[in-house]
């Protein structure tokens, strides 16, 4: 069956009328199948997006689908009652013909929401006024679900941040050394383990009641922000897929590591990687406006550590799939996971050489929010 006519069929499952004009395949996400349709009923014209839902990576698609809808209407609740309009700063899901948010068909999960019309995303900073709006969509979905009820939150990639078990999988992985590179990496290894005690941070903080388990999103790069193409300003976070409890330090942290690096993340010359202290306090900025009252001292303290950390988690990750022979992450050559982990680890060295200066940002952008 060709795509157009699975995508009418999904169509009439999920309760859209009309026929369909066009659709489009999007293709910056590298996990879900995901298309931009349209359909028009009389004069009344649609958009949506249909998404096939990978679930080699999202086993329980129940669970997934269970948090994703439950935290929007969560966030449309809190939305309408600050008296905004929640259509364009929240996702809307429709409910298929089986009573739930996705189905089963030609043996693949799928879901539709409508699209946000006249909005856009970006991969890329334009300027740091883009990161600082970033800063703020993510600082207010923080604040928005302050309140969640945590304890109907499903876990649905366990471990996904669990820093110190991503060290352990690296020792592992140097012990077993199925490919005979470790060798080759010495000093990689060398650099990760040093390191060892930085992963314990957080859980520490939280065993002590210091900081609390919140709703966190778990992807925190620019291009799942929605801009609005009239204003330019960020008004709704996309790809809820991996929203399970977390950190508030994990999504700050992801951010800058994505966002704040001057260069990508996979760029072999290390003498173009460095930590743009600008940018991190543009991003800081938007986010403590909108959610410094909500954090914890705790948490506030160590937003400038929750660049390093999850930076260098990311290293460690790419290292670890390095050795393992690259079986998790996509490459696109030899040796990719390697750069990209050298790449992250120069990244880890200019943070620590830029952290003071960071923790003072924090502090002064801090004491300015809660006046």
């Amino acid at each position: 069956m060709s795509i157009q006519n699975e995508i009418k069929h999904l169509a009439k499952k999920f309760g859209i009328e009309g026929e369909l004009l066009d659709f489009s395949v999007y293709t910056d996400g590298h996990i879900n199948s995901t298309y931009r349709v349209t359909f028009e009923s009389g004069e009344l014209t649609e958009k949506y997006i249909v998404q096939g839902i990978n679930t080699r990576v999202f086993k329980n698609p129940d669970e997934l689908m269970e948090n994703v809808v439950n935290v929007t209407k969560y966030l449309k609740d809190k939305i309408e009652e600050s008296g905004k309009d929640s259509s364009r700063q929240c996702l809307e899901f429709l409910k298929a013909d089986n009573g739930k948010y996705f189905l089963f068909y030609n043996e693949k999960c799928w879901r539709i929401y409508r699209f946000i019309d006249k909005s856009y995303t970006i991969n890329y900073i334009k300027n740091r006024s883009f990161f600082e709006n970033a800063g703020k969509a993510f600082g207010r979905f923080q604040r928005n679900l302050s309140g969640y009820p945590m304890e109907t939150l499903h876990e649905t990639i366990k471990d996904f941040h669990n820093t110190p078990k991503r060290v352990e999988a690296l020792e592992a992985s140097v012990a077993a050394d199925v490919k005979g590179r470790a060798k080759e990496v010495e000093n990689e290894i060398k650099f990760a383990l040093d390191r060892k005690e930085d992963a314990k941070v957080l859980i520490g903080l939280y065993e002590e009641g210091l900081i609390p388990l919140r709703v966190t999103h778990n992807d925190t790069k620019l291009n799942n922000v929605l801009f609005d193409e009239e204003t330019n300003k960020a008004i709704c976070i996309i790809d809820l897929d991996t929203i399970m409890p977390g950190f508030s330090l994990y999504d700050f942290g992801d951010a800058i590591r994505f966002g704040g690096n001057t260069t990508k993340e996979d760029d072999a010359d290390l003498d173009n990687v460095n930590i743009s202290v600008e940018l991190f306090k543009s991003y800081t900025k938007g986010f403590l406006s909108t959610c410094a009252k909500a954090l914890t001292k705790a948490e506030v303290d160590h937003l400038a550590f929750s660049a390093k950390l999850m930076t260098y988690e990311c290293g460690v990750r790419f290292l670890t799939d390095y050795l393992d022979g690259d079986v998790y992450f996509r490459t696109e050559y030899p040796g990719h996971n390697l750069v990209r982990a050298r790449n992250q680890f120069k990244l880890v060295e200019e943070i620590e050489n830029n952290l003071d200066k960071m923790n003072r940002i924090v502090e002064e952008i801090y004491l300015e929010a809660i006046k």
